[in-house]
């Protein structure tokens, strides 16, 4: 096309032309034209001899400790530059100045000490994983199971263990002042001597829990001090605690009362923890035929049973599950 605009979109002859030919496209023309402007707005538009005297100034004075604030608020009128653009010039290693030079453009931060999670000894697990739990349960009559788990409050605080019985939905629970496994194992002891030994293996013949390192002393759990045997513990596999769900959906009762992320340390056995179970144990549930916790594991192994692990029953009308129920205790 010899005359405008010299493509040849519109051209007659264009079917029977051998001339090279050229076509206007208004898509490619435009990412062209975005190409160019962009090009032309990046990098840096100074010639070699301005960087120089740009770093003459600069570099030295950031060796004597002065931020780019400063040198850009007492030199104005030399760099002729703004204090945005004198960061990327450093930013970008124009400068011989470097940004481990600034005084507050790098500033490493303490690295985190990574918590070395100890998790139960492999030699524990031999004997007592989730595979021997089925094996052991189609050979025995034992039917009832209590999952046992960890309530964490604050990261290094107090903590909660928790008890749950499968059959009775009912659920104990204890305050420790660490998640140590002499914690776990003093707290059945505890429970051995208050139940005697008849009613604690009803209560406790099968024992599941995870992989959690306050676990990791199975035996101690498992057999009295003159060592004999008073019930059996299994471990779930690891990060599988659909395995133990009945435990994991007390724990949503519980954090109906003290959300995650609360502080446990404020609290006590007696006035918190002991109220908040007999709420949460006196709780209708569906499963349960419309019966509470509480209800049935007195109806299969008795009042003195509970009485004896300091349950109390809290009428439907009273029962409170929100975290109102342990300040209305403080406030008594």
């Amino acid at each position: 096309m010899t005359q405008a605009p010299y493509v040849c979109n519109g051209c007659e002859k264009r079917p029977k032309c051998n001339l090279e030919k050229s076509f206007y496209s208004a898509v490619i023309a435009e990412n062209e034209a975005k190409l160019l402007l962009r090009d032309s707005r990046s990098g840096i538009s100074l010639d070699e001899d301005e960087i120089q005297r740009i770093d003459g100034i600069v570099t030295p004075l950031v060796l004597q400790g002065q931020s780019i604030h400063h040198i850009c608020c007492s030199n104005k009128d030399s760099i002729m530059s703004s204090e945005r653009t004198i960061y990327n010039y450093v930013n970008d290693h124009v400068l011989t100045a470097k940004n481990i030079d600034l005084p507050r453009k790098v500033r490493y931060r303490p690295r985190k000490k990574v918590k070395t999670r100890f998790k139960v000894d492999k030699t524990c697990v031999i004997g007592r994983s989730y595979n021997d739990f089925l094996a052991f349960m189609e050979s025995t009559e034992h039917s009832a199971i209590v999952e046992m788990d960890t309530v964490e409050g604050r990261k290094g605080g107090k903590v909660i263990l928790t008890l749950s019985f499968i059959n009775s939905s009912f659920m104990l629970a204890y305050l420790r002042d660490a998640n140590t496994s002499k914690s776990v194992t003093d707290i059945y002891q505890m429970l051995w001597e208050v139940l005697d030994k008849k009613n604690f293996m009803e209560l406790f013949p099968v024992i599941l829990t995870d992989n959690g390192s306050e676990f990791s002393d199975p035996t101690a759990i498992e057999f009295d001090e003159e060592n004999n045997r008073r019930t059996h513990l299994f471990y779930c596999h690891p990060s599988s605690p659909f395995e133990k769900g009945a435990c994991e959906n007390n724990h949503e009762f519980i954090r109906r009362i003290l959300p995650k992320g609360s502080s446990f340390d404020h609290l006590t056995q007696e006035d918190d923890i002991q109220l908040m179970l007999n709420h949460i144990n006196s709780y209708q549930r569906k499963k349960l035929n419309n019966k509470s916790p509480y209800e049935t594991l007195a109806f299969l192994h008795g009042e003195e049973v509970l009485r004896r692990l300091g349950a109390e029953f809290i009428s439907p009308q009273y029962i409170i599950l929100k975290p109102e129920l342990l300040l209305r205790n403080k406030t008594k």
